[in-house]
């Protein structure tokens, strides 16, 4: 026999001896035993101990051809099977337990006129009782089995739904990559051709940065601790690159550093202000962050005293385009992306998430 059938032999007597279905059959048992008890004359106990033995034999033979043939012919259903073998097995029984129960110096008990009595009070009772138990055994099972079909298939689909996210994630993370990185190329290569004394410092700058940004950048979820230390390592590389026009300020809440958030979140708000704020602009700007916790929120704000909205196009952009698509997959409804502008110039991304803190 090999291991599956093994196994399938293992959950079949499971099945069939099991606790739940042994419990049901000695209480329909005695019930059945109590119905009968006014008219029986040898004794309650004589009359329970019959019936329990009956309804014990009756559900061997209901799970046996439960399990038994593994293959049945088109033109009978399993369930009229079990119904058959349980009306079947009842009159044997009943004959059985009567000459098991018959004394030797006793007559058979068809030759008793009221042991045969309580003989055929006993058939005809089983006969009509025992069918219809077996037939509301067989409704409460497939009622089992489809609420237990219904539960795998929804998580099944709740699997494959997160799956789908997470695919869609990691899409996403597959577009933020190249278009930060060749944003950042783009100032790098500016340095080089205007032959700035900066590009070498800058460009060592700049793979620092690389080295700790581009590992985090395929996790499904970074820390805002984490993210401000990028932040503030792009903002020191981009001051190198025009110190005379950038000028920023970080400030965050000591409780935020734990926050989970997907990667790039707040660095994304940051490169915007940067490309389409600042940098557009003659006399460039200030960057200033900000990111607290209140009320199991956290609220991350990026302000900058650029162009505005009106220079730079009423576009959110790829990067902001994208960030906030990556929310919606990471927090549903519950996350918020929000530009407004600022007068008399100037822009302020804001960002508000559930303050969920990370398990390490």
């Amino acid at each position: 026999m090999s291991p599956a059938d093994s196994d399938n032999a293992a959950r079949g007597l499971a099945l069939m001896f099991g606790w739940r279905r042994l419990r049901a059959t000695l209480i329909v048992s005695i019930l059945w035993g109590l119905l009968l008890g006014a008219s029986w004359q040898s004794g309650l106990i004589s009359l329970l101990s019959r019936t329990v033995v009956i309804g014990v034999v009756a559900m061997l033979a209901f799970g046996i051809f439960e399990q038994w043939p593994a293959r049945l012919p088109r033109w009978i259903a399993r369930w009229v099977l079990q119904v058959l073998a349980v009306a079947i097995v009842i009159p044997p029984t009943i004959f059985a337990i009567y000459v098991a129960s018959t004394g030797a110096a006793q007559p058979p008990f068809y030759l008793d006129e009221s042991r045969l009595g309580g003989f055929g009070l006993l058939t005809v009772s089983g006969l009509l009782f025992a069918p219809w138990v077996a037939m509301t055994a067989l409704l409460r099972q497939r009622d089992s089995t489809v609420r237990n079909q219904a539960q795998a298939f929804a998580l099944e689909r709740s699997e494959l739904e997160r799956k789908a996210v997470d695919a869609r994630l990691r899409l996403l993370q597959a577009q933020v990559e190249p278009h930060f990185l060749f944003n950042t190329l783009a100032n790098v290569r500016e340095l080089v051709d205007t032959g700035s004394a900066q590009a070498s410092a800058v460009l060592d700058s700049l793979i620092a940065y690389l080295r700790a940004a581009v590992p985090r950048l395929h996790d499904p979820a970074t820390t805002l601790g984490q993210e401000l230390q990028l932040v503030r390592a792009y903002l020191e590389l981009m001051h190198m690159r025009m110190p005379d026009r950038l000028q920023f300020s970080m400030l965050a809440d000591d409780s935020v550093h734990s926050i989970r958030c997907p990667p790039m979140t707040l660095l994304t708000l940051v490169e915007n202000a940067v490309r389409h704020g600042i940098d557009p602009g003659e006399d460039g700007g200030r960057i200033d962050i900000r990111v607290r916790e209140q009320n199991g929120r956290c609220l991350m704000q990026v302000s900058d005293t650029g162009v505005g909205m009106q220079s730079a196009g009423n576009g959110l952009g790829t990067g902001l385009s994208t960030l906030r698509e990556r929310l919606q997959l990471a927090f549903g409804g519950d996350a918020r992306l929000q530009i407004v502008a600022i007068q008399p110039h100037g822009v302020c991304a804001e960002v508000d998430i559930p303050a969920q803190r990370s398990a390490a």
